[in-house]
């Protein structure tokens, strides 16, 4: 593998980004609300993570349970505020009640991001056909990765798509980077990584006493050593 892989790891506060940071993690997603799957967090906690770590912050941009956009223009709004907080870098996806995607609701709200790059989150996992999403999002301004875990269930039942769309990278829709995240355990790993995916997102595993409490440096610093051990 010609460059390190990326470990992205889910914060909910500053004490969550510090700890991300000295384990070894790439970039942080930003969030609150858990229980619901996360959901948007505040201006001022992504102000304050800002101005405590030096890593690369995704903030979600989702402010309700489920895929439907809801309300877009305080979506828009939302993304305003994100950036003035100083988030350059975000994360959204959002589906029709049919299970496409709602292009006319991520269109919006990524031409207020200016640019920014961004992630298409698990929606995808839920869409009725991932690859005309992945076909319709193609050329969208500032898309560079795709966080799934192949299937709705988690990746021990999505490896064989996330290993088929690997093998897809470089056609038209497939350019964007595979994020795992979603079950993903250390044992899938060394599979993951031979099949050339370089992206890793990880949640509860980076919490050894769950979602409530913090994450671990240790846990991290796990996932740091195992990824450039197995990409070495």
């Amino acid at each position: 593998m010609s460059k390190r892989a990326v470990l992205e790891v889910i914060a909910l506060d500053v004490e969550d980004a510090v700890a991300a940071q000295a384990g070894g993690a790439d970039r942080l997603e930003l969030v609150t609300e858990m229980a619901a799957d996360g959901l948007t967090p505040s201006p001022a906690t992504v102000a304050r993570i800002r101005a405590a770590v030096d890593i690369d912050l995704r903030v979600m941009l989702r402010l309700a349970d489920g895929f439907a956009a809801g309300d877009v223009e305080r979506l828009v709004g939302v993304a305003g505020e994100m950036r003035d907080a100083g988030a350059d870098q975000f994360v959204l996806g959002f589906l029709d009640a049919g299970g496409g995607v709602d292009l006319a609701a991520v269109e919006r709200v990524v031409g207020a991001l200016g640019g920014c790059r961004w992630t298409f989150h698990r929606a995808i996992d839920r869409a009725a056909d991932r690859d005309a999403l992945r076909k319709q999002l193609a050329d969208l301004p500032g898309l560079d990765t795709y966080l799934t875990a192949g299937a709705a269930e988690g990746v021990g039942e999505g490896l064989p798509t996330l290993l088929a769309e690997a093998a897809r990278t470089g056609e038209p829709g497939y350019e964007q980077r595979i994020l795992v995240g979603g079950g993903l355990n250390l044992a899938h790993v060394p599979q993951l990584l031979a099949a050339g995916i370089e992206g890793f997102h990880i949640g509860g595993a980076a919490r050894p006493s769950g979602w409530a409490g913090p994450v671990s440096a240790e846990a991290v610093a796990q996932w740091r050593t195992m990824l450039d051990g197995a990409a070495a």
